[in-house]
């Protein structure tokens, strides 16, 4: 299998220096990554809101190893809040944020990620607007619920993401599918042992299904994270079953797949909501969605082919 490669060379210098070397690469790039800056993401916003949709902002470049780069990120955070503001965009457009690049993985990064997360939960609130916290590799997972539910206390509408890969992630449903709760369900796209999490795509799939039921059924607001049309498909019928409303769940997908299928979920009166990233430091979340997905790493290999 080809996933475990690329997200191990995720985490390569080397491979990130061959990677952006590489003449073919930017033509990829820039299907997955809005741009390098904030002016560059707006007008994406903008368009997205004249089709119907909405939109979550993730500003790239989570392998931070100083606490000077935590403040960057956080700050970041802000300048893009502050451009929405201005905008009157608040309510087109959440942040997710991943705890790594606020420190989370440095000394005392529990409480550094706090520290850095609360105030541009505090400013998206301001502004109507929302925070999604993105879920990591395992192991950051029970410092990601522990500041979630800090978070929560002030700022109820804060978000959490869980992987259906995971064995732990049906009990983590069922607890946090309580009222008032947003919890986007993805796959996963980290390598993660087989201690830990399913191997095999049948057996994600099966579980995917089982924590969206745990989801629809419980009091809070699901946000099914996939491209999967079979998968988005049996989502609308255990919405339909647990008699949820159309704007009481929704769907998410990655900015730049599956263009036409946003446009139609919007167009049946279904929310949308469109994962956009942003920023310079693309490389890890480039390498993850080539992962996710042979025919991404097809189309980056035949670009660079054709380029080089």
């Amino acid at each position: 299998m080809l996933a475990p490669v690329i997200l191990a060379a995720s985490r390569s210098d080397k491979m990130r220096r061959f990677v952006s070397a590489a003449p073919g690469t930017k033509q990829v790039v820039d299907r997955f990554i809005a741009g390098e800056t904030v002016d560059q993401v707006i007008p994406i916003v903008q368009d997205a809101s004249a089709k119907g949709l909405e939109v979550t902002l993730d500003v790239v470049g989570e392998d931070i190893t100083t606490v000077e780069q935590s403040y960057a990120a956080r700050d970041a955070y802000l300048e893009l809040i502050d451009r929405l503001k201005a905008l009157g965009l608040g309510t087109k457009a959440e942040m997710s944020v991943k705890l790594s690049m606020f420190g989370q993985a440095l000394e005392g990064g529990h409480e550094l990620a706090l520290a850095n997360v609360r105030p541009v939960v505090e400013a998206a609130a301001a502004i109507g607007t929302t925070v999604t916290l993105d879920a990591e590799d395992h192991t950051t997972l029970d410092s990601m619920f522990a500041i979630h539910e800090e978070l929560r206390k002030d700022f109820p509408q804060t978000g959490c993401v869980i992987q259906a890969y995971l064995f732990r992630t049906e009990d983590d449903a069922r607890r946090l599918a309580a009222a008032g709760s947003r919890v986007r369900i993805v796959k996963g796209a980290y390598k993660e042992p087989a201690s830990v999490a399913y191997q095999d795509k049948t057996e994600t799939d099966k579980a995917f299904v089982r924590i969206v039921k745990i989801l629809m059924q419980g009091e809070g607001y699901p946000m099914i994270g996939s491209h999967d049309p079979r998968l988005i498909a049996i989502s609308q019928e255990l919405a339909r079953q647990a008699g949820r409303k159309l704007d009481e769940y929704e769907f998410q997908m990655l900015y730049g797949i599956r263009s036409d299928e946003h446009v139609r979920l919007a167009a049946e009166g279904h929310r949308m909501r469109v994962y956009t990233a942003y920023g310079t430091d693309w490389y890890g979340y480039f390498m993850r969605r080539l992962a996710e997905k042979p025919a991404n790493l097809l189309f980056f290999a035949r670009s660079i082919l054709t380029t080089g």
